[in-house]
């Protein structure tokens, strides 16, 4: 297990003073990735043999909604490593200890020089702590779209600030681009987004978004093949120190 913790600043935060999802997930993100520091074999051997753990997939509940200055502390740990996928949760707690975000992801591990599927050796892989899985609603990471209520939206072009160190998209810009389509008023409290293929500086996004009863529905493509699928649910939800 790997934490880190987060005071929610004003950058971090809508308009009505709430944390921003698109800004929770960037915690959930850094934590996971500062995670391996926590394992010195597995650090060790991605670092020689030139390897990245890139986001498959991610499932978010929104539990309550933390406020500009509250205190969070993010915690993350892995319950399961194959040779090419890791699988962990990452929860994010107020200060006094309540649940406020809750998500499992799977990882792939990749040749950050060629960027295909790389395998983990079974030494490196017994090396690791694993913890057991936390308790939370898990679902599937595959997403089928309501294509009769599907739209297509103008297109979005990737900037240099969307780059990240992995020399793609940052997976948190992905869904900043989707939250942008939600209708006036849905106030998402569950999230699944299924990553396909990264897109790069300049690359041209298409996006296509539709409304299923209480789900809202966001493709994003480049060049006629999907990059990116999310899913966000609507329900009720409370609010932190409430």
């Amino acid at each position: 297990m790997y934490s880190l913790d987060f005071l929610v600043t004003t950058s971090c935060c809508d308009e009505y003073g709430r944390l921003k999802l698109y800004s929770a997930l960037q915690m959930m993100q850094d934590c996971s990735e500062m995670w391996i520091d926590s394992e010195p074999v597995v650090k060790d051997y991605f670092k020689r043999s030139h390897m990245a753990q890139l986001l498959a997939s991610r499932q978010v509940e929104i539990l309550r909604m933390p406020q500009y200055r509250d205190r969070l502390h993010v915690e993350t740990s892995v319950w399961e490593m194959k040779s090419m996928f890791g699988f962990r949760n990452t929860f994010i707690y107020d200060e006094a200890g309540r649940v406020c975000y809750r998500s499992w992801s799977q990882g792939a591990f990749v040749d950050s020089n060629t960027g295909h599927l790389a395998a983990v050796p079974d030494d490196v892989i017994a090396s690791l702590h694993l913890d057991a899985r936390k308790e939370m609603t898990y679902l599937g990471r595959h997403i089928t779209l309501p294509e009769e209520k599907m739209y297509e939206r103008p297109d979005v072009y990737v900037t240099n600030n969307d780059i990240d160190y992995n020399r793609h998209m940052n997976n948190a810009n992905y869904v900043r681009i989707a939250l942008e389509y939600l209708p006036q008023g849905f106030q998402p409290t569950g999230m699944r987004v299924e990553y396909k293929l990264p897109c790069r500086s300049g690359d041209c996004i298409t996006p296509r978004s539709g409304l299923d009863r209480d789900r809202f529905y966001v493709e994003l493509s480049r060049r006629c093949r999907v990059c990116t699928v999310v899913e966000f649910t609507e329900q009720p939800v409370s609010v932190s120190g409430i």
